[in-house]
């Protein structure tokens, strides 16, 4: 048997000695992660049932595209309850200048409209992030009772309730949380309930604007608790084309502005083929079996059935991934036009991009931001999955117009926004706020 030494022996004993000391040192590190997780859930559950009825409230307002201000205000007091800075952030008229506005169909003015900012300041020398949704829904058309919440268990029904007011609740409950465990953190945690994302993003572009950065935003939106740090561009086309009208028994000495139409529909489809082929096994996407489209929404010509139609106008819209940019896509639909074989046409017609306008954008999928939410997730008893959204929103003007590390995150599903019976569940919602309170820990307090 080989016996040890003095020596050897006293060694061996300090290794024991710092062994033992490591795993307590580790086995109190672990409780005091345990120790913190369970204060976070616990904050949640706290204040969920304060969210849900903060939530039914918000409902209650038919805060369409320029009537968000009665909302704003109310959203503005319910984040003073928070702990945090709040302010109403007007939106300046100014806005209507600036190339990367979106026109609605009806004339918007910004007088008294505002986004709602709230502030939980760090003790400084650490990472920040934005918290941000917004506030305005879409029409609720013949659905009576669209602003009437209906407190369906755990389900709560109405317009608004998925998109996006659902999700303005949730970052009110991480506010909130995170004021109540009161977390010595590093970094700015700012959310944002903006303005105009039904038409554009407007709201979230005057704050990009007027200078609001942070090291990572989170936009909250209805990804049924999957991370995206990839959106599907969109935009949308108008072509006005001109023919040469005669009476329709000197039909051959005209020119049809309906048969124009009829040449360029069939082009543009012609270029879908071409962006499909383009993007097919695009990563992140590769999921979707139609993630790029060409639509032909409307289409108005001819004034008279007895003539040869004058005018025509084609309104559609190209949806697109970040192989390409919105720049690109409109050069590739005035090219695709211009190749038509039809020397009139080339001459006769106009091409713009009035309305809707939101580019594509990705950022790395092992970025830090997305890592740490990824962690978040599972740390919270999330199944999330990670990969390129087949939908269009603020989260591009971030990171695009922003330069700011961007990701897609939220309690809910898209298929419910603009639904009749709209609803999303509050189990889902605490899931959402217990995942971004642990970002935010993280990454805000290193």
């Amino acid at each position: 048997m080989r016996r040890l030494s003095t020596a050897s022996l006293a060694n061996t004993q300090v290794v024991a000695i710092r062994f033992k000391v490591s795993l307590s040192h580790r086995d109190q590190k672990g409780e005091r992660q345990i120790e913190v997780s369970d204060k976070i859930k616990q904050a949640i559950e706290n204040n969920a049932e304060e969210a849900r009825e903060f939530l039914k409230s918000m409902i209650r307002f038919e805060s369409t595209p320029g009537n968000e201000r009665s909302v704003a205000e109310y959203v503005k007091d319910g984040f003073m309850r928070t702990g945090c800075e709040v302010e109403l952030t007007p939106v300046p008229q100014e806005i209507v200048k600036d190339p990367e506005y979106s026109f609605s169909d009806q004339s918007l003015e910004y007088e008294g409209r505002a986004n709602v900012v709230a502030i939980r300041r760090g003790i400084g020398g650490g990472r920040s992030v934005i918290l941000q949704s917004h506030l305005d829904v879409v029409p609720a058309g013949d659905w009576a009772e669209a602003f009437t919440p209906v407190d369906n268990g755990d389900f709560i029904v109405g317009r608004g309730a998925a998109d996006a007011k659902g999700q303005i609740s949730t970052i009110w409950l991480v506010m909130k949380a995170l004021n109540d465990l009161g977390f010595s953190l590093k970094g700015n945690i700012e959310a944002q309930a903006v303005i105009e994302e039904e038409v554009g993003g407007n709201g979230a572009l005057a704050l990009i604007r007027q200078g609001h950065r942070a090291d990572a935003v989170i936009v909250l939106e209805g990804s049924e608790l999957h991370i995206h740090p990839a959106n599907r561009g969109a935009i949308w086309f108008r072509i006005e084309l001109e023919g040469l009208p005669t009476h329709m028994g000197r039909k051959t000495e005209g020119i049809s502005a309906v048969d124009l139409s009829v040449k360029v529909i069939n082009a543009l489809y012609d270029y879908e083929k071409t962006i499909i082929a383009d993007s097919a096994n695009y990563p992140g996407f590769e999921r979707y079996a139609s993630p790029v489209q060409v639509n032909i929404g409307i289409l108005h010509a001819g004034s008279w059935p007895s003539q040869v139609a004058a005018n025509a106008v084609i309104e559609g819209g190209v949806g697109f991934l970040p192989n390409r940019s919105m720049e690109q896509v409109k050069k590739e639909v005035k090219e695709t036009i211009d190749q038509i074989d039809d020397a009139w046409l080339r001459d006769h017609y106009k091409l713009s991009f009035p309305k809707l306008h939101n580019d594509s954008y990705e950022i790395p999928y092992d970025h830090p931001a997305v890592l740490a939410l990824e962690k978040a997730t599972q740390e919270s008893g999330i199944c999330s999955e990670t990969f390129g959204w087949n939908v269009s929103c603020d989260a591009r003007l971030y990171a695009k117009v922003g330069g700011m590390p961007t990701i897609v995150f939220g309690p809910g599903s898209v298929s419910e926004a603009h639904a009749r019976g709209e609803k999303i569940a509050m189990s889902d919602i605490k899931k959402a706020a217990e995942a971004i309170v642990r970002f935010v820990v993280d990454w805000c307090g290193g």
